[in-house]
């Protein structure tokens, strides 16, 4: 291990970053530029002491798990999460599956999107994080059983075929660019046996998955704009974007509308009335 280098990246990265770009309170005024040594300990669940003596170049050679939770907590990218482990001479540890553990800034981006429509995807497709608007204006996703809360299962095996997509437009796109990328995690994920028995179910149920899945055809995107049909608000015009969580092989997907439409009104009006029941009843008594 060439302590040297290791010191000298740390601290390179360390006073790169600033305060809210891990979700800490800005504080006083620093005298010198990133993070402090005691809040990237903190972060990474070690020793201020530890960390100190990394930076110095005198610490004894760091673990695995002491290089991953360095790695989250500087916020590195995946070429220089390589790069770390490379310098600690330890061979990063490959997951068996996508992550499915959300960092705690994004939830907390989640809670403040009050006009935004906003969920969080692992590399399998799975709902692991949600707003309340993203549950108006969908589902409930927290009545869904954790096994089915997966937006691929739902696209090709949903017994109403127009409810598929949410009632959105573009169902055969997103099915194209699903099933693209499911592939791409099943390349990067060899051993996971959720996104193998998902595969095989879906191939062996669902013809259009089967065919698409044999083009082998790896497709991305990260905007679209979409027509809904809403059982409360009505026909909704919405932008789609699609962006990615570092570290994590997870993507944020958020609806918006042009501000000042009417289907920017109408997302105003669900993050109100949430999931009640809007039906009308008539009293025949």
């Amino acid at each position: 291990m060439d302590r040297n280098d290791l010191a000298e990246f740390l601290r390179t990265v360390r006073e790169r970053l600033q305060p809210w770009d891990v979700g800490l309170p800005a504080g006083t005024a620093r005298r010198t530029p990133g993070l402090r040594r005691e809040e990237v300990a903190r972060l990474a669940h070690i020793s201020v002491e530890y960390y100190a003596r990394l930076e110095q170049g005198r610490g004894s050679s760091p673990s695995r798990r002491v290089l991953s939770e360095l790695a989250r907590a500087l916020r590195l990218s995946a070429d220089e999460r390589v790069h770390l482990f490379e310098l600690a001479d330890v061979a990063p540890e490959s997951p068996t599956g996508p992550r499915s553990d959300v960092p705690a800034t994004v939830l907390n981006l989640l809670e403040h999107m009050t006009e935004i429509a906003a969920f969080v995807v692992n590399a399998r497709y799975d709902v692991i994080a949600w707003n309340t608007l993203a549950t108006a204006l969908f589902e409930d996703f927290s009545a869904v059983p954790p096994a089915r809360r997966n937006l691929v299962h739902r696209h090709f095996l949903h017994p109403e075929p127009a409810a598929r997509h949410y009632g959105m437009s573009g169902a055969e796109e997103f099915g194209r660019l699903a099933v693209g990328r499911l592939r791409a995690a099943a390349g990067r994920y060899p051993t996971d046996p959720q996104i193998r028995n998902m595969v095989e179910t879906l191939y062996k149920r669902s013809p259009e998955f089967a065919e698409l899945w044999d083009h082998h055809h790896i497709d991305s995107g990260s905007h679209h704009h979409k027509t809904m049909q809403h059982p409360v608000v009505g026909t909704l015009q919405l932008n789609c974007d699609t962006l990615a969580v570092p570290m994590r092989d997870q993507y944020l997907v958020c609806f918006t509308a042009e501000r000042g439409s009417p289907s920017h009104n109408a997302l105003r009006l669900l993050s109100v009335v949430g999931t009640q029941d809007m039906t009308v009843t008539t009293d025949n008594g």
